[in-house]
């Protein structure tokens, strides 16, 4: 038991909860502030003078007067003004950061066990609008489950909050009203994906170089570092003006308007890997000299990496060739000052080490999907009746699913789980197929209701991973170390 706890002067013998020790936090008043669970439930206890700016209940303790609070917005926000360290900052800037996105706002916990154990800085808050959509819930929801999730964990050495995907001006101001740290711009509506099917006459009809391009790029060889040369010749410049001249314009009107005046206070993404071709490392350095350009200061991008990452599997591609192609992109993030960003980071083992390897140790991870596909594999090992439910009902829901994402799931390979024991089920979660089906589906087993409004398994899920949280826990902390273990080693 440390001093601080020591200290604590609050009476449990009149007050029946479970103390959660690291929250325990001096007031500038005296007094005092920590989290417990208390009739299954996590709340906040407030003592002393500042007691009553929280909402709640009021009671004695000793000489004290209480306040039991629910972790409701008010009081999260009440939470950021009293103790900063539950307000999110910019980490972008920090060698190492890592995206934890969160769809239930139930896995601080394990993610922050996993942090602690590398010099890395979590981007807690990180999910897309489309995630939101499907879960029904606002980025509020998000930031509030980050700050009481650093509270309740002591964590104070930073974390940040991500509008992720943004694509819409409205979407980015409503981000940083609620104080995100980080905006990541999605331009995937302003990036061609038919110029790589044309031909180079086709290619020249539509684009007429000017003078002011080929002078800055024709016959140039631009030295990026450690050996890697950038050239372009008229074929490879029109293209790269075809496909991403309009996308440069949109980060750029967006940097102008919302970010320009707020980069001490904002890391500013652009993100051009939602397209079905990737990102060559001449067009990566095309697009970043022509946002230097225009002023556009960038913490990260995200390109398009050859292969395939998609949700919750192992990279799929040539791994000698994205190896090869991500000395050169991490080159060129290097020559212009910002990190890599490497989106739908998740169980992407096999290219982890290269990451790590060829950015220096200095890079932008994002994970999301593989945090609900760890608590699924809880719900199969400690209640197989409800996973069975749970699973066959993902299977009725996969086809309108597969609208929002990109996988390759073959559902014809899944194992019927009605002929499957008990004992076998968590290995779902080692098949691909089954991986992607769950990872898909996750606002439709969330969201979808009974004839009568009733959630069909949104209320029992939850329940399950009360009750079994600390296993939860165990398995994130293991699972997202895996990641990041491999990326550090790199």
């Amino acid at each position: 038991m440390d001093n601080t706890m020591k200290a604590l002067p609050f009476d449990f013998t009149q007050y029946d909860c479970r103390l959660y020790p690291a929250s325990v936090n001096r007031m500038d008043d005296g007094g005092w502030a920590f989290m417990a669970e208390k009739d299954g439930e996590d709340l906040l206890i407030v003592m002393g003078s500042q007691a009553g700016e929280f909402k709640g209940r009021s009671f004695r303790n000793g000489a004290f007067n209480c306040v039991e609070a629910s972790l409701s917005a008010a009081n999260a926000k009440t939470l950021r003004k009293k103790f900063p360290f539950t307000a999110p900052v910019p980490v972008l800037r920090r060698d190492r950061s890592f995206g934890l996105g969160d769809r239930l706002g139930i896995a601080g916990e394990g993610h922050l066990q996993a942090v602690d154990e590398y010099n890395a800085y979590p981007v807690l808050a990180q999910q897309s609008i489309r995630e939101l959509d499907l879960t029904h819930r606002g980025y509020e929801d998000v930031l509030d489950a980050a700050s009481w999730a650093v509270f309740r964990h002591g964590y104070r050495k930073g974390f940040g909050a991500d509008g992720d995907h943004l694509k819409k001006p409205e979407e980015v101001e409503y981000a940083l009203e609620l104080g995100f740290t980080m905006i990541t711009l999605d331009c995937s509506e302003h990036i061609r994906s038919d110029v790589n099917d044309m031909s180079p006459e086709q290619a020249a009809d539509e684009c007429l170089l000017t003078d002011e391009l080929k002078e800055c790029y024709l016959d140039q060889h631009f030295d990026v570092g450690e050996g890697n040369v950038i050239t372009f010749d008229e074929d490879s410049l029109r293209r790269c003006v075809l496909i991403y001249s309009k996308a440069v314009e949109f980060v750029s009107d967006i940097f102008k308007k919302y970010i320009s005046g707020k980069t001490d206070q904002v890391d500013f993404e652009v993100s051009i890997d939602e397209t079905p071709t990737p990102t060559l490392p001449l067009q990566h350095y095309f697009v970043a000299n022509e946002l230097l350009k225009r002023g556009v200061k960038i913490a990260t991008l995200a390109p398009r990496f050859c292969g395939e990452f998609q949700k919750g599997v192992d990279y799929i591609g040539d791994v000698d060739r994205f190896d090869s192609e991500m000395k050169v992109h991490a080159a060129i993030a290097r020559h212009f000052g910002y990190k890599l960003s490497i989106h739908s980071g998740s169980d992407k083992f096999s290219v982890f080490s290269s990451i790590g390897k060829h950015t220096k140790g200095r890079f932008h991870v994002k994970t999301a999907g593989t945090s609900w596909l760890v608590a699924m594999q809880v719900v199969a090992e400690t209640d197989p009746y409800l996973y069975r439910e749970v699973h066959k009902y993902a299977l009725t829901s996969f086809e309108k699913a597969q609208k929002y994402y990109h996988v390759s799931t073959d559902i014809t390979k899944i194992p019927d789980v009605d002929t499957m024991e008990d004992k076998d089920l968590p290995g779902l979660f080692s098949q691909n197929d089954a991986r992607q089906l769950i990872h898909i589906t996750y606002g439709f087993i969330l969201s979808d209701k009974d004839d009568k409004g009733n959630f069909l398994f949104r209320d029992r899920l939850y329940a399950l991973w009360h009750k079994n949280k600390e296993l939860y826990v165990k398995h994130l902390k293991e699972h997202i170390g895996r990641h990041l273990e491999l990326l550090c080693e790199g």
